[in-house]
């Protein structure tokens, strides 16, 4: 019984942890939102503010990937119980560009 204890602490420890980083990546990517914004403003050279923006969608995408990949479960616990259409509808807009 002690280990099973020891089991849910750790696992609740990991998913704090999980949550922590999904929003330091949420606040990272808004830190670089407002820096292409100031670029964009102070009419900084296109091709910088064009790396800085595929660096946001790169973060943004990764943000989806470690939700995804956290919350599908329970995504698809809601869809589940209603149809196959709203399934579908779900895994093609987790996997939409």
């Amino acid at each position: 019984m002690g280990y099973l204890l020891v089991l849910l602490k750790s696992l609740s420890i990991i998913l704090k942890t999980m949550k922590k980083d999904k929003k330091q990546l949420i606040n990272n990517i808004i830190g670089q939102l407002n820096g292409i914004n100031k670029m964009i403003e102070d009419d900084k050279d296109c091709f910088e503010v064009i790396i800085q923006m595929k660096a946001v969608k790169s973060a943004f995408n990764s943000l989806l990937l470690k939700f995804c990949e956290e919350n599908l479960m329970e995504c698809s616990q809601g869809v589940k119980n209603k149809n196959k259409k709203n399934m579908e509808k779900l895994l093609k807009e987790i996997i939409k560009n």
